[in-house]
Order: structure tokens, then sequence, then C-alpha cells
């Protein structure tokens, strides 16, 4: 029969349809969801960018299949940060904003894609990019014409006129010139910036809630957006099916994003017991983005920031992991993510160490919390966080075991997006 259909095939001109390549990796240990003790030495089949079994490692393989030899390593899902800015980069001055392109924002979104993914991030959020460039950055990944991470963007933060994500520091005519449509003043307005980045393709809302350290104002870290202009925001996300995330440091600003009914909180600094307490009653997730503090505690006095920048920086280093810490006792739940271009893109996997350090966070609750965990704040647990047959085959392997050490997961030995091997160490 495939003799005559080849043969009709070729008489008519036409192409035989391609055959996917079926690959077998074979793992000596796989963890399918961090939620759950791992398997032993397995054997993942990947098709078409999907895993279509997981079998023991004894099992045949089909024929023809392409084999990848893991079986010193272990096997688990590809991580994914919730919080990064792939169009950043950490040593930047805050003038170089009003010399930099778009285009050229693009060309380092799309060189910290690539870079990002091969440090074993298969999914990332980026909350917070310049006009149109960080949707150039998804679209070019996701069209398979540049390499990086299964990306989310949320275009420009949505923040308050003269407030953390508003332009200031310079002449009012080059303040103006930099805007990017992103403010607004009060509740009517405010939802009209969430229909109009709607319209413009956002994953995800980013509201700046409270003041932020690296911003040119020294107006402190509290509430920025009243109540009600909050409520505005996340009362339209909603209803166009988008979720919101808040940066949010200061107490009352993270309570209040809270009862709002944000979906995530980001950073949450200072956030006391009345803030987790919202979190909680609100099931409002929390992304403690600690490779922050890493980041700003390296740069701090060698020039890259002005001096009122440093003072909050200062103010804010001595509160690392205790509003995490504190979180995790109360039961909100964590979600992973790190405020990437604060520190050197690449260096993602280490925030898994510092929330161990610093929060007492045992390695499993560190994995769930950047695989299933950070998949179900994104909303794309159908397609990644766990390995499971029918989902797409992201997965990294590392050397170890990531429950005893998590470190591990700083330096993957391999890692494959959408069923695509990208990087072998």
């Amino acid at each position: 029969m495939f003799k005559i259909a080849a043969a009709t095939l070729l008489a008519l001109g036409l192409a035989m349809p391609a055959v996917a390549e079926i690959t077998a990796i074979r793992a000596g240990r796989v963890i399918t969801d961090a939620a759950q003790p791992a398997r032993g030495a397995s054997t993942i089949l990947v098709e078409n960018g999907r895993i279509i079994e997981i079998n023991d490692a004894a099992a045949a393989l089909p024929a023809g299949a392409k084999v990848i030899d893991l079986s010193g390593k272990t096997v688990m899902p590809g991580l994914i940060d919730a919080h990064v800015h792939l169009t950043g980069t950490p040593d930047s001055q805050f003038w170089q904003e009003a010399v930099t392109t778009d285009e050229y924002s693009v060309a380092v979104g799309l060189a910290n894609a690539a870079t990002t993914l091969r440090a074993g991030f298969t999914t990332v959020r980026d909350l917070g990019s310049g006009r149109l460039s960080g949707f150039a950055v998804r679209d070019a990944i996701a069209n398979g014409i540049a390499t990086g991470p299964r990306t989310l963007v949320s275009g420009p933060a949505i923040s308050i006129i003269g407030g953390h994500g508003d332009v200031s520091g310079y002449r009012p005519e080059v303040n103006a010139a930099l805007a990017m449509g992103n403010t607004c003043t009060g509740a009517e307005q405010c939802a009209a910036r969430v229909r109009e980045a709607s319209r413009a393709g956002v994953d995800v809302i980013k509201i700046t809630a409270t003041g932020g350290v690296l911003s040119q104002q020294a107006r402190g870290l509290g509430q920025h957006f009243t109540d009600a202009e909050m409520r505005a925001i996340v009362t339209t996300a909603h209803g166009l099916g988008l979720k919101v995330a808040a940066h949010a440091h200061g107490a009352r600003g993270i309570e209040a994003a809270a009862n709002a009914g944000v979906d995530s909180i980001e950073h949450g600094t200072f956030a006391d017991a009345a803030a987790i307490q919202a979190m909680v009653a609100n099931k409002t997730w929390y992304v403690p983005t600690l490779m922050a503090m890493v980041g700003i505690e390296e740069r701090l006095g060698k020039g890259t920031y002005t001096p009122v920048v440093e003072a909050k920086i200062r103010e804010t280093l001595a509160q690392r992991g205790k509003a995490l810490a504190a979180a995790i006792k109360a039961g909100v739940r964590i979600a992973y993510g790190t405020d990437s271009a604060v520190y050197a893109h690449g260096r993602n996997g280490e925030e898994a160490a510092q929330m161990v350090k610093y929060a007492g966070m045992s390695p499993r609750a560190v994995l769930v919390s950047a695989t299933s965990g950070a998949a179900e704040l994104l909303g794309v647990a159908a397609e990644t966080g766990t390995l499971a047959v029918g989902k797409s085959a992201d997965l990294i392997a590392v050397d170890g075991d990531p429950f005893a050490d998590v470190s591990v997961v700083e330096k993957p030995r391999f890692v494959m997006a959408k069923g695509k091997a990208v990087a072998l160490q």
C-alpha cells in the first residue's frame, strides 16, 4: 500500500510527507514532577516536539530512533523564570535609555534569550520592556527564527505619573519624548491602559504598585496606585483573560495589591504580617526575585547607580529573604523568578540556592516553584512544568540529585526546548 501511495505522489509531482524523527533520551533518573519522588533509569521518547512515552530504561526503542545518552544524569522539567527583563542589561546606567534604540533593544533581547535558554530555562515571563521590543523578541522565538525560551510578555509596566515605571531624571522635553503612554490617573484611565495593552498583544499585565529601587526618585517604596485604581486594573485585566503581576516592595502596597486581586506579587521585600495575610486570603502568588539582591549588591558603590538609588539599595538589602521566609511559613504560594537584567543573564539558576540560604526553603520546594508552580502561575501548566505524555518536550539534565543539592541546576548539562536540543555541555 505504501509503495502505491508513494508512486501516486511522485506521478503527481508531490513531495513525500516527512516522517517525524523520534528522539529517545536515556536518563539515569527522571524527575517527572518535582512534587513527587524521582523515577530510576528511564527512557523518554520525543516526537514532533512532544513527549510520547516515558518508559523504563530497558524498553525497546522504535526503529530508527535518535538516541541521546544522559544515563549518568538526572533529567527533569525545564525551568521557568516568572520575572525576567530580556531586553535589559545590569550595567547600563539610567541615561542610556535616552540613546538606546528599540532596534538595538531587540538585538539585546534575542541574545539574552539564547543565553537564558542555555541556562536551562525553557519558559520565561518578561515583565517590562520598552514599547514593542519585548513582543518582537517573543514572536521571533515563537516563529522559530531565533533561539530562546517560550516567552510571555507584559510590555511596558502600567504605572502612575511620576512613579516607578514612568520616565524621569531628564529635562521635561526628554521625559516627554521617552514616555511610553503607560501611565494613568484614576480608575477609568487605568482601565483604559489595560485595554490598550490587551490590544497591543500582551500576555500579562504588569503594574508598579509601589515605588521601585532602581528608578530615579527618592519617594520611598510605598503604595503608588490608589485602591480604586488597582481594583480597576485587575477587574479589567481579568475580564480580558489576563493575569496581573504587581511590582511591590512596601508592605501597604503589597497588601493593597493582594486585596485588589492581583495574581502575583513581585519582590515583596517589606511584606509584613498584614501584607502576607492578604496574600494568603486572596491566594496571591509570590515571586521573590532574590537574585536582584545579588545584582544590586555586586554593583553597589561602583558608579553604576546614582546616590538616590544607592540609598534605596542599602535599605532593601537589609531585608533580604525575610519576607520570603515569613510567606513560606504562612503558606503563600511561591513561584520562581529572578529579575534578570538586574544581574547578568544566564545566572537565573542561582536563585535556587538563594531561596534555600536566605529563606530556608527545601530544595524540593524550590524545584516545585521553578517548574509546576511557576507553570500554574503563568497559565502554561498544560504545556510544561512537568514531564508527561502529550506535553511539550521541555527538559534539562543535571549532575547529581537536585533534591539533595539544588545548586546543580545552575549548570545544566543538557537542555531541550519543544523537542529541540539546544545545549550540551
